[in-house]
């Protein structure tokens, strides 16, 4: 076992009665020190597998492991893991200073160890000079604060969030975003976040487990999962996707629209039906001559720091473009791209095929 994996789940299924499984089979390590994000929809499994790692409930088949040791029939007091609900779950008869301090006093410290930590943790927060501030009076951002305060006095070795952001507004989610980032830097532990934000996901963290139906898609960096998408639900989940159909006519040659186009994927077979994605932000507006690909202008939206253009190619593909340049609606205009802008996506291809596949052309 690597040294600093600090979780790791191996043939994990979860069932409740006679209901489809919530987790299929899922396999995945996390190293320590670092921030992770379980991505998807509502209903994924993702918070299940929040509540594994807690101890919050019990895996039908396969082992969670955490910090070398098989935790499966750990409760859940014994484990050094603590969770931040959405909800945030603080007492409201109970000022901040005695919220952080619950736990603490259930483990039976004294009052002076217990009023040093509590400090500790409140300037790691910001809340310096709130000891004695009711949560009444306490903003959604402090009030997560708060609950992170609570989490970290234990000092858990794994902080469990369970999309703690989704009550606040669009600003100051942004402000948590950053605050909540620098503080596992600093703080060196590792987090474990649950979103369906696709955005936060890709801001926040080091390493996204994208999930559907009870599995993991694909697992990865923010770049990678981003740039390299391993399908159709993936690419549509993180940011905004062209996805056309097309077929592979050689390695690095691959035909969309009518079109022959270089691009940097290999691997498949000659005249392979595949999907190919093209980013937003990776088209540019030019001629129709000067263009890789035509298509006709139907709508354009101003967003502030691009022009939103939809259009449809020759084909009735529709394509989204985030340009600087305006263009002008009901006129025809090219598309131009580079190479590396287009991915390649095999249809029913599992991630360890797709890992293997990059790794034999990426060493040729």
């Amino acid at each position: 076992m690597t040294e600093n994996i600090i979780i790791r789940f191996e043939h994990v299924k979860k069932q409740y009665d006679d209901d489809e499984p919530v987790l299929k089979n899922i396999n995945f390590e996390i190293e320590q020190g670092k921030f992770y994000t379980l991505l998807g929809p509502s209903g994924c499994g993702k918070t299940t597998i929040l509540r594994l790692i807690a101890g919050f409930t019990e895996a039908n088949e396969g082992t969670i492991t955490l910090d070398g040791k098989v935790v499966n029939d750990l409760p859940a007091n014994k484990r050094k893991v603590n969770t931040v609900f959405q909800d945030y779950a603080l007492f409201p008869h109970m000022n901040v200073y005695e919220n952080i301090a619950f736990g603490l006093r259930i483990k039976k410290i004294n009052n002076k160890t217990i009023k040093e930590k509590v400090e500790m943790v409140l300037k790691m927060v910001r809340l310096s000079g709130y000891e004695n501030r009711d949560i009444s009076e306490m903003s959604g951002g402090q009030r997560q604060r708060v609950a992170i305060a609570r989490a970290l006095v234990n000092e858990p070795e794994v902080l469990l969030l369970d999309e703690p952001l989704s009550a606040l507004d669009l600003k100051l989610r942004t402000d948590m975003q950053y605050e909540l980032r620098e503080l596992q830097r600093r703080l060196g532990i590792t987090f474990v976040f649950v979103t369906h934000d696709q955005e936060e996901a890709l801001a926040m963290s080091d390493e996204i487990f994208v999930m559907k139906d009870g599995e993991i898609v694909q697992s990865g960096t923010p770049v990678d999962v981003y740039d390299e998408p391993i399908n159709r639900y993936v690419a549509d989940f993180i940011g905004e996707s062209n996805i056309v159909k097309g077929h592979m006519i050689e390695d690095y040659l691959v035909s969309i629209v009518g079109h022959s186009l270089e691009c940097v994927d290999a691997g498949m077979k000659p005249h392979e039906k595949v999907e190919v994605v093209l980013r937003p932000e990776d088209l540019g507006l030019t001629t129709v001559e000067k263009g890789k690909i035509t298509i006709k202008v139907n709508t354009q939206l101003f967003r502030g720091v691009h022009y939103e253009i939809i259009g449809h190619d020759r084909e009735n593909n529709e394509w989204m473009v985030h340009s600087t340049k305006k263009a002008t609606v009901g006129s025809e205009v090219g598309l131009y791209f580079e190479p590396e802008d287009i991915h390649v996506m095999r249809f029913g291809e599992s991630e360890q095929e797709f890992d293997a596949r990059l790794e034999s052309y990426e060493e040729e």
